[in-house]
């Protein structure tokens, strides 16, 4: 038997959505259980890119394996237009052999997110991301407001999903309140897998 693990999956053109991957791991690995960091490739607006398997840097690609044996999912994306970038849509797309076998069902899963602007369509995003979450059956985890850092941040941060205010340029840091929010997450969905673990053993 495996190892159980949360699978952190996301897509990040600049880096800021990887920064949120790599706190959401930690938060995850405080409650007890291995985050497993994924990506997915590229695509090509007029034909299916042909890439190396293994990207020169950064996290591994995601495999239809790793989604199928993970315990719990954390999911995210830059925001494109209010809705998840077309690299995490197209692999959600390729997964309609878990969906028809329903492997993905009851478990957790979460939603994190980065934009340039404030405004720039965050919640919408996390929402984009929750609805095929939902089709297959995962079981939604946000954040509650029992995390102080949702009342006073004046940046990125919601009760649908830790996110991040990268600034145009992508000139902005993760701050306290995001990287906090993010942890809180993390543990949250750690512990939610491992509950449903336990109960199923």
């Amino acid at each position: 038997m495996q190892t159980p693990y949360v699978l952190v999956l996301y897509y990040s053109r600049h880096g800021a959505t990887a920064n949120l991957a790599k706190h959401l791991a930690r938060g995850i690995e405080t409650a007890g259980i291995e985050a497993r960091i994924r990506t997915v490739p590229e695509v090509s607006a007029t034909c299916e890119a042909v890439d190396s398997s293994v990207p020169d840097v950064g996290a591994p690609y995601c495999t239809l394996d790793d989604l199928r044996h993970c315990s719990g999912l954390a999911l995210g994306s830059p925001t494109r237009f209010g809705n998840m970038a077309a690299p995490l849509k197209y692999f959600i797309d390729s997964t309609s052999e878990l969906w028809l076998s329903g492997a993905l069902i009851n478990k957790p899963a979460g939603v994190f997110s980065s934009t340039a602007s404030l405004h720039g369509g965050q919640e919408t995003t996390l929402i984009s991301m929750m609805m095929p979450l939902l089709h297959q059956g995962m079981v939604i985890a946000g954040i509650p407001y029992s995390e102080s850092a949702l009342t006073k941040t004046e940046t990125g941060g919601t009760p649908y999903g830790a996110t991040h205010v990268a600034g145009s340029q992508g000139e902005h840091r993760l701050d306290q309140h995001e990287i906090s929010l993010c942890q809180a997450q993390g543990k949250r969905l750690g512990e939610l897998a491992l509950a449903l673990l336990r109960r199923n053993t």
